[in-house]
């Protein structure tokens, strides 16, 4: 399959026909205001007078010493606003939103980080805001549900299904096809039909764009590879894209692998999935021998999906892209590790692409140089991992 919306055979527009006219009004009004330069200049504007970028290239030396091997640079999303890479979509789609008349912002959260993004930004912007979040992700992400609260949304708790972020987008889903009149679906990753995929992952593009300049400047080349955690896959698909076609850049995506692949407790759509259709796209999907959606498990909320943005899945495909699975362990101890070398708390989500990044540099070797997008912070998750630890 080729045309607009597909990456080779992934992608697609697979929508209930009450939101056909919606997502094509979405899909007009995001093509003409993408080459308005007054749009661009506005985004621009917030982005670096509001959000703070562009965020840092922090050289960790301490972790790579720790590790041995190339050196690692961290790609500060952690330090924008609010806390992650989230912000650089919301603004953007709230920005949209507001310029094609609609006057309330839905969205999904697993970790919160998103969440919070989409309440600071319609707070911002004058628009009314309501979250689905699943309860188990409300139970272990507290903190970040007193932030949307206090941005003034309103948190709806989802208590059907896993009770996780699947089950949070079908319930906005659901919103979105009875109130699209006047409601923007602001959609958290490269998921659903098109145009997000492509929508969200170029206002993400930034982290790339950054990227490239800062490595150019501190090292005066290209980095030798990207290491990204992938969920849905926005901050890797970020990272990613403004150097797809510098073939010389290797690109790594870390998965969760939860409990581990082989005890079926993971959310490794791309490692363990198969081809289907979910929320609107063609990707690939945990799926069980019936063809129906697994439950998926990991210690990082922003992880726990079924699917995968179905440009990760063609980068996986055509072989452009290699993704791994990091277990819970694996990223919990990575989560110690950088806390402890560079003293800076990471996301449990950004700690599995720690994990992954320093098998990446130890197999790389000196001389060489890998980029990993620091996508959060790991304030949300320091009772998380006290609890799971016995210190809490």
């Amino acid at each position: 399959m080729t045309g607009e919306g597909y990456f080779g055979r992934f992608g697609g527009f697979y929508a209930p026909e009450v939101l056909v006219y919606s997502l094509k009004e979405l899909q007009a009004g995001y093509s003409k205001l993408s080459r308005d330069p007054g749009f661009k200049e506005e985004l621009n504007g917030l982005l670096s007078t509001y959000a703070g970028r562009p965020t840092p290239l922090y050289c960790a030396r301490r972790l790579s010493e720790k590790i041995g091997g190339a050196t690692i640079y961290l790609k500060r999303e952690d330090l924008a606003h609010t806390g992650s890479h989230k912000i650089n979509n919301a603004l953007g789609q709230a920005l949209l939103a507001k310029k094609t008349g609609r006057s309330r912002i839905i969205a999904e959260t697993g970790a919160g980080q998103h969440g919070v993004a989409t309440a600071t930004v319609s707070a911002l912007l004058g628009l009314d805001c309501e979250i689905y979040m699943g309860e188990v992700d409300v139970e272990r992400q507290k903190l970040n549900c007193y932030r949307m609260n206090l941005l003034g949304a309103k948190v709806n708790v989802v208590k059907s299904g896993s009770r996780t972020l699947k089950d949070s987008i079908n319930e906005a889903m659901r919103d979105y096809a009875s109130t699209s009149d006047h409601t923007h679906y602001l959609i958290g990753s490269v998921v659903g039909p098109h145009p997000y995929p492509t929508m969200v992952r170029d206002f993400q593009s930034v982290i790339g764009a950054e990227t490239k300049d800062q490595m150019a400047s501190a090292t005066g080349k290209l980095p030798d590879a990207l290491v990204a955690c992938v969920g849905g896959g926005s901050n890797s698909i970020g990272l990613f894209h403004p150097f797809i076609d510098d073939r010389e850049v290797q690109m790594f995506g870390a998965e969760a692998a939860g409990e581990g692949i082989d005890t079926g407790s993971h959310s490794a759509s791309i490692v363990a999935g198969k081809e289907g259709v979910l929320h609107g796209s063609r990707t690939l999907i945990l799926q069980d021998e019936n063809g129906q959606v697994s439950e998926t498990a990991s210690v990082a909320a922003g992880l726990d999906y079924p699917a995968v943005g179905p440009e990760h899945a063609f980068l996986n495909c055509i072989g452009r892209a290699a993704y791994t699975a990091v277990t819970d362990r694996e990223a919990l101890s990575a989560f110690h590790l950088l806390s402890e070398t560079e003293g800076i708390i990471p996301a449990l989500e950004s700690a599995h692409a720690i994990h992954l990044a320093a098998n990446v540099a130890r197999e790389l070797g000196p001389d060489k140089n890998v980029v990993v997008s620091l996508s959060g912070r790991g304030d949300k998750d320091v009772d998380q991992v006290a609890r799971l630890e016995g210190k809490s």
